[in-house]
């Protein structure tokens, strides 16, 4: 497989947020401004492409010990401790970025986009330039969604009276799927099953 198509593919026809519906507490809750939305998803993309980067090796030597059944939770402790060690990063270059966080950087270990991507090069059976490529495009699409998102939220609260019932998490979830369909629009650019 092409790697630019599949780098692509994973950004727009097949963006892990907006075509296969994962990460959305994150994207609900840290899409209320840009610059917060662009530290997470900045967080976001070097997550899921170190972890799929560490999680390839160790997975193929699971599969030379016979003992591939321990991957999930080789990843997760690997996904976990990639986070650790950003979240202290940040916290201590990046001291704003990592207060306007709060809760939500550790919630990266739990966040479904970052473990997915380690399942879909194992089910998927990429190459190991295959599934860089796949995880750090899957966290650069994420991040795409996240900031498309946040720069229509902060532009809609500047210049819209929005009934009160869709404010905040309301009005979120219709311009997630209006924006989904823009991009599943990109159908048929690459196909990253193949």
């Amino acid at each position: 497989m092409n790697l630019i198509e599949l780098f692509i593919a994973s950004i727009l026809n097949h963006n892990i947020a907006l075509v296969y519906i994962l990460g959305m507490c994150p994207l609900i809750a840290i899409s209320t401004n840009v610059k917060n939305a662009t530290g997470m998803g900045i967080a976001v993309v070097l997550v899921t492409g170190l972890t799929a980067v560490i999680n390839w090796p160790v997975y193929e030597f699971l599969k030379t010990t016979g003992t591939e059944d321990l991957a999930l939770l080789v990843f997760m402790i690997t996904i976990a401790t990639t986070v650790q060690f950003l979240e202290i990063l940040i916290e201590k270059y990046l001291p704003a970025i990592y207060s306007s966080f709060g809760i939500y950087l550790p919630l990266i270990t739990v966040n479904c986009i970052v473990l997915a991507v380690s399942l879909f090069f194992v089910n998927r059976d990429y190459s190991f330039a295959e599934t860089a490529v796949y995880g750090f495009g899957s966290g650069f699409g994420w991040m795409i969604a996240i900031i498309l998102l946040a720069a229509i939220r902060e532009k809609m609260f500047i210049r819209s009276d929005l009934p009160k019932g869709l404010m905040g998490k309301g009005i979120a979830f219709i311009l997630l799927g209006i924006i989904a369909l823009a991009f599943i629009g990109f159908t048929g650019i690459a196909n990253v099953t193949a």
